[in-house]
């Protein structure tokens, strides 16, 4: 039964009807003790006499007030009244995704926008042991003044002691939405976080293509579709965004993205990527030399083949993260930053493809094997190696694996003072690519030894910013200010370093409200 207008419920007065759902009706409401609109959403009776749905409702209070995140709607309150059980929540303005996509499709970069924000969000709740399990459209947010809020935990899977028991959390029970739902999911399996994923990959898919991936006539062939079909991979997608989409939408939970977070940084890579690309030669261009270059590539290849008898040259490579040899944490930044310098420095080589920095950050910390970090990644070849700093001394050491059958291509040890680091990077992607067998031309040399700064110590504490930055915290972001303001001072032309500060700035205000503590002239 609806509530009137004017209804009071504790301390809070209700206005008007906002929407329903499947576990509670939701409205505006007024908190009459600190005057403020809120969203009160009030179990309907008929599933407060059921012990199961109260579970759930109320497991959901307690599922959104362990978290506290900007991509998350915020929980106020709960209570009960006269035998109505509800919840306080934000008020939210705007409309819901379903919404949105009425209209159809949306632009690639938006549906990447949206998709990184909600992948945010869910890393917050898989750190608390949150599993969503009802991603979709209609419980994604996106408010009037920009901000993308995950809804509706109420099937969320907590995993703790007190949860072990309740039927909603354990295997066996099919719990979701039809069409979003993970495979493991269909089957009644444990569902984590891959499954979430699994669900985001559904809302991308329709959020770029305008049409749902998995969505049949009835919910059995759904099911089966869900088990069985694969995609078409929407047109409107970059490359790399489609091979991103198709490994979120694997229907192994093994062999998908595990951590939301790295979804996210992945996500927001393909937007640098794309606006940073470099422009394609004409078809003209190209159709004019084809012949040439064909015959030039094939002598080539056989001059190399038979003087020196190698394989051919390679032409995909992962950069594993560098371990910090002496687990030192106050050197942990100089094997995260040599490790992304590299991939950066590789990256721009035309002829190379480089897997990104957020793709590789899954191996961060572990004894990875290369042959099958590069069969998942699949890449012809992988970078492995060490950093160990004593005190200004620097050694390297570099390992190269062919991915393809697991022999060691190339291995050197590079010992430098800390003072050096910028010029045995550059020496370290010189030989690499000598290593790999790519021929370099004037410009892509160029682009190999193209430095941001010339300034050490500019660039050690760039290092050090991007690795407080790289924690997601607003104490990180706090100290990676401090760090890249340090390295604008050492060398005022240096434009990571202003990015940096715009990027930590920009990440700092989801925390807190901050005003920038340097002007831009």
């Amino acid at each position: 039964m609806a509530l009137a207008a004017n209804t009071r419920l504790g301390p809070y007065q209700i206005i008007s009807p906002l929407g329903a759902g499947g576990m509670g009706e939701v409205y505006r409401a007024r908190d009459t003790r600190l005057d403020r609109d809120v969203a009160v959403k009030v179990l309907p009776e008929h599933l407060a006499r059921s012990p199961e749905a109260l579970a759930r409702f109320e497991r959901e209070a307690k599922a959104v007030a362990a978290l506290s995140h900007p991509n998350i709607l915020a929980i106020y309150d709960v209570g009960a009244e006269g035998g109505v059980n509800y919840v306080v929540t934000e008020l939210l303005e705007g409309e819901t995704l379903r919404a949105r996509l009425a209209a159809g499709a949306l632009p690639w970069r938006k549906a990447v926008e949206i998709s990184a924000a909600v992948a945010d969000g869910l890393a917050a709740a898989h750190a608390k042991a949150i599993t969503h399990r009802d991603i979709k459209p209609e419980n994604v947010f996106l408010t009037s003044d920009d901000r993308v809020k995950i809804l509706d935990f109420g099937l969320a899977r907590v995993d703790t002691p007190s949860t072990a028991g309740d039927a909603a959390t354990q295997d066996g029970a099919v719990l979701g939405t039809f069409g979003y739902m993970s495979p493991e999911q269909v089957r009644g399996e444990r569902a984590g976080a891959p499954s979430d994923i699994f669900s985001l990959g559904c809302v991308l898919h329709e959020m770029l293509s305008g049409e749902r991936a998995f969505t049949r006539a009835t919910a059995a062939e759904t099911m089966g579709a869900v088990l069985n079909a694969e995609p078409a991979p929407p047109a409107a997608a970059p490359p790399e965004l489609a091979r991103l989409l198709a490994h979120c939408l694997t229907k192994s939970p093994q062999a998908r993205l595990q951590s939301a977070r790295d979804l996210a940084l992945a996500l927001r890579d393909i937007t640098s990527s794309a606006a940073t690309a470099a422009p394609v030669s004409s078809p003209s261009r190209v159709g004019r030399y084809l012949g040439i270059a064909a015959i030039l590539l094939l002598a080539t290849a056989l001059a190399l083949y038979l003087l020196s008898g190698r394989r051919d040259a390679v032409r995909s490579l992962a950069v594993l993260p560098l371990a910090n040899a002496a687990a030192d944490p106050d050197t942990e930044y100089l094997s995260d930053g040599i490790t992304e310098s590299l991939i950066n420095s590789l990256g721009r080589l035309p002829n190379l493809a480089v897997k990104s920095r957020s793709l590789v950050r899954r191996y961060r910390g572990k004894d990875a094997d290369p042959q099958a970090a590069g069969r998942e990644l699949a890449v012809e070849a992988v970078l492995t190696g060490k950093v160990t700093q004593r005190g200004d001394g620097l050694s390297i050491s570099i390992e190269l694996v062919d991915a393809r059958d697991g022999n060691h291509l190339w291995g050197e040890q590079y010992n430098r003072k800390l003072a050096d680091i910028l010029a045995v990077q550059e020496e370290i992607s010189r030989d690499i690519t000598e290593k790999l067998r790519l021929r370099l031309g004037g410009e892509d040399q160029k682009r190999l030894a193209q430095r941001d700064t010339q300034n050490n110590e500019a660039y050690q504490l760039y290092l050090k910013g991007r690795y407080h930055w790289n924690r997601r915290t607003a104490e990180g972001l706090r100290r990676g200010i401090e760090y890249f303001e340090q390295a604008v001072a050492k060398d005022s032309s240096y434009a990571r370093a202003y990015a940096g500060l715009a990027d930590s700035y920009t990440m700092l205000g989801n925390y807190e409200v901050v005003a920038p503590s340097f002007t831009v002239l």
